[in-house]
């Protein structure tokens, strides 16, 4: 592709980075790789990191059109806004970091867009690196997580922004596509707004993405910790919303049961289906204590009205 093409490209690759440019680097590595893919411009904004991106990351404005975008510390949601803002593109595709497009992952996605004009935003298909025990029980995760949420329709009720595309008419762009006021959780805050108008994307199961995690185990149980509070946030304004989106007591154990058949596969092992429900804990806690707290709050209340 033409890195200097004035035209407008079909797809407009929004990336948020913060300090991890590492990961980046093996991201744009794989956008380069891209088979059949067609016109893309990639826009990586960088939310306030410590350094300015290096010129490992600059050098791929070689291979395809590359803006960087620089802003203060905001948030991953404003800063795919702002590179929703920056782009050109009739299709926004959203990718994190820590990602990788394998090579006819664009190409997938362009044929799914072309041949379903009815729908608006898509999903594409996301995996674990298998190499270690976090990407091993990250694959476990996901898989489950897609094959339950799968609709009949080939729409999923599940948007998980290492991997999604929505039309560009179908958002407001200046206005923002992320809600910034959540912290964490705004991909699933998107979701149920488009539930509220009756969509959910469609799955594209040959557009392929692998999220990589760079994390140690133990780094990933500190940020586990990190997120579930803030993940509770967004939580609530969805539940203030009147969508439902949280799993069910009895439809968790199916999906619990469900990881512990796929990882008596060799390559995924049980230990990884330890480690998926015991990076799950934090989040149960937390949901756990908010709800008493909900429950005395509303007691308090009724008595009060009493």
């Amino acid at each position: 592709m033409d890195p200097i093409s004035t035209t407008s490209p079909l797809f407009s690759i929004v990336i948020g980075v913060y300090n991890d440019w590492t990961p980046l680097d093996q991201c744009l590595r794989s956008l380069s790789q891209q088979i059949n893919a067609p016109a893309f411009e990639v826009i990586v904004v960088d939310d306030g990191s410590r350094d300015a991106a290096p010129g490992f990351i600059s050098h791929w404005i070689q291979r395809f059109p590359l803006i960087i975008v620089r802003q203060s510390h905001a948030g991953i949601a404003a800063a795919r806004n702002r590179g929703a803002q920056t782009s050109r593109g009739s299709v926004l595709v959203f990718v994190d970091a820590d990602c990788k497009l394998q090579q006819g992952c664009l190409a997938a996605l362009s044929k799914t867009v072309a041949q379903h004009p009815q729908h608006s935003c898509f999903q594409l298909h996301l995996t674990g690196d298998c190499s270690g025990i976090v990407g091993r029980a990250e694959e476990l995760r996901l898989a489950t997580l897609q094959n339950h949420l799968l609709q009949p329709s080939g729409r999923i009720r599940y948007l998980n922004t290492a991997g999604f595309a929505i039309r560009r008419e179908r958002v407001d762009i200046e206005a923002g596509v992320f809600d910034p006021t959540a912290v964490r959780a705004e991909d699933t805050l998107l979701l149920a707004n488009l539930m509220k108008t009756g969509e959910l994307p469609l799955f594209v199961p040959d557009a392929t993405v692998q999220h990589a995690i760079s994390l140690s185990l133990m780094a990933c149980f500190r940020k586990d910790i990190r997120s579930a509070h803030l993940d509770a946030g967004a939580y609530d304004m969805i539940a203030a919303q009147g969508v439902r989106l949280r799993v069910g007591q009895q439809e968790r154990l199916r999906m619990l049961l469900a990881m512990w058949k796929t990882s008596g596969q060799p390559s995924i092992g049980r230990s990884a289906w330890f480690v998926v429900a015991a990076r799950q804990a934090p989040r149960m806690i937390v949901i756990f204590l908010r709800s008493i707290t909900l429950w005395g709050f509303r007691k308090a209340r009724s008595n009060q009205t009493r």
